[in-house]
């Protein structure tokens, strides 16, 4: 893994992310069953702009994303005060090719070893459900098991938060067999990517 150091939402964020997946998108790429994605086409077509034009498009960030956005700060702190550790911010990690990358929202290091924390500031009603449901939710998987594999921790903590609700915390680890499907979809995709920068690189 390597490590751009910057704050996230940040020009050099931006930047550094730029024309390649990360797994904030891996359900772009693939299904959490391990299938193809239906998007795949033009998740790698809008990537390819990217790469090509140096510009990245505004993605569309509802209301209630603006306000995860907001509350993500609080619920580190939160998290961090009821797991009494430390979470340390990172910037944007690469993986070792520098193919594809994610944006943690902090690493850990406990005793079950090093790990990474993905918070979710979802609106009252999603919160509830998700408390409820206790687990990790079907459309994050791509995005933790992915981020796992781009940092190479041992572990993940999905943490969702709502302030006045508890804090739901789930311990998710590597599912080796979605990592390989994972792993083959993804590298398909960044070759394919390659392929179409290159043949309108040339035209």
């Amino acid at each position: 893994m390597k490590i751009v150091e910057c704050r996230q939402r940040s020009e050099e964020w931006f930047e550094a992310r730029r024309g390649i997946p990360t797994t904030s998108n891996f359900d772009k790429i693939i299904t959490s069953k391990g299938e193809p994605s239906k998007q795949r086409y033009g998740y790698l077509y809008a990537l390819a702009a990217e790469r090509l034009t140096g510009r990245c498009e505004e993605a569309f960030q509802s209301a209630a994303m603006l306000q995860g956005i907001l509350r993500e700060e609080e619920a580190r702190r939160v998290y961090a005060m009821t797991k009494e550790v430390e979470v340390e911010e990172v910037g944007f990690c690469l993986s070792d090719d520098g193919r594809y990358g994610c944006s943690p929202d902090g690493f850990v290091d406990d005793l079950d070893g090093h790990g990474m924390v993905e918070l979710k500031c979802r609106m009252g009603k999603a919160a509830v459900e998700h408390l409820l449901a206790s687990k990790l939710s079907t459309e994050c998987i791509q995005q933790v098991q992915g981020g796992m594999m781009v940092t190479g921790t041992e572990w993940c903590d999905y943490v969702s938060y709502y302030p006045g609700l508890p804090l739901l915390i789930v311990r998710v680890t590597p599912d080796r067999s979605f990592l390989e499907k994972l792993q083959l979809e993804l590298d398909k995709f960044c070759d394919d990517l390659d392929r179409v920068c290159d043949q309108l690189r040339g035209k």
